[in-house]
């Protein structure tokens, strides 16, 4: 078997898909926008009112391990050892999160958020929260046919009532991608690259501490990248204390680095949602955990309920 590339920076491809249902979906245009004025209208509340409101919940998650050898067919403690991340990060338990740069501490945030493998499938039967298909696919694309079983991959769980994760073999170095709420049913969910997916196993240095899903997830819950995707300093990840950066940051880079006239701070590259290595990600903000509670809130209510 001919070995697997080592991916050595980081790369997402959410927006990708994005664009692509938004040509594909006429209605899915119109549902962010309607997503995006009640998201404000929530933002505006203020942190506290929202913060306060939300009880901590735990989301179901069912991960999807498609694969065609033998490696692919990932472990269960290697699975186990993702959804220990998510729980890290997502409650702001991560140890390393002592690396955050002094001046952004104080907006370390919990999102009050839990994730655990799925006891029950949508028959209520019990689950091990982990389903496995063989395909006879090498690699999938950011096009979304590891989703169904008719173009080699497995179709999802009802996804208004668990997060579906797809864990394969990824074409052209991408590590991941999901699904802004609002998109088709059908395809709602995160894919993740099965080299970059939990601590262990196949899980591949640098993308081996779990942050690709950690990233991949905050976009299920509606947060964008902290650049905004833009090739200048004129877009918004519509969240107010993430400083505007021009671009992705990767590798491990140091403190400050400086863009778009943000010093003398510079860019929150150890943010979740920039493009830096797994041991250099560590923190979301204030604004991003109500961002994600108006997710929560909203488009994903029915999770966890």
């Amino acid at each position: 078997m001919k070995k697997q590339k080592a991916i050595k920076r980081r790369t997402c491809g959410a927006m990708a898909a994005h664009h692509r249902l938004l040509e594909l979906d006429p209605n899915f245009r119109m549902r962010q926008s309607q997503l995006e004025n009640a998201t404000a209208m929530r933002m505006s509340l203020g942190v506290k009112a929202l913060r306060a409101a939300a009880a901590p919940i735990t989301i179901p998650v069912v991960v999807h391990v498609v694969y065609k050898t033998a490696a692919e067919n990932i472990s269960v403690a290697q699975i186990k050892s993702q959804i220990n991340v998510l729980n890290k990060d997502y409650r702001a338990r991560n140890a390393d999160k002592s690396k955050v740069p002094p001046v952004w501490k104080g907006l370390v945030s919990d999102v009050s958020t839990q994730f655990a493998l799925a006891s029950k499938d949508p028959n209520g039967k019990p689950t091990t929260g982990i389903t496995r298909t063989k395909t006879t696919r090498t690699s999938f694309d950011t096009d979304d046919s590891v989703k169904f079983s008719a173009t080699g991959g497995v179709n999802a769980w009802p996804t208004d009532k668990y997060l579906n994760i797809w864990v394969c073999t990824l074409a052209n170095g991408i590590l991941g991608y999901a699904q802004f709420p609002g998109g088709p049913k059908k395809t709602d969910g995160v894919v993740i690259l099965n080299t970059a997916f939990g601590t262990s196993g196949t899980a591949s240095p640098p993308f081996n501490l779990g942050r690709t899903a950690t990233h991949e997830v905050g976009h299920w819950l509606n947060l964008r990248h902290i650049w905004a995707d833009t090739e200048d300093c004129s877009g918004t990840d519509f969240v107010a204390d993430t400083p505007n950066a021009a671009g992705p940051n990767y590798g491990k880079p140091k403190f400050p680095h400086v863009t778009c006239n943000n010093g003398p701070n510079g860019d929150m590259f150890v943010n979740y949602m920039d493009y830096v290595d797994d041991d250099s990600m560590f923190m979301f903000t204030t604004q991003q955990v109500v961002r994600m509670q108006a997710a929560l809130n909203g488009p994903r209510k029915k999770i966890g309920k």
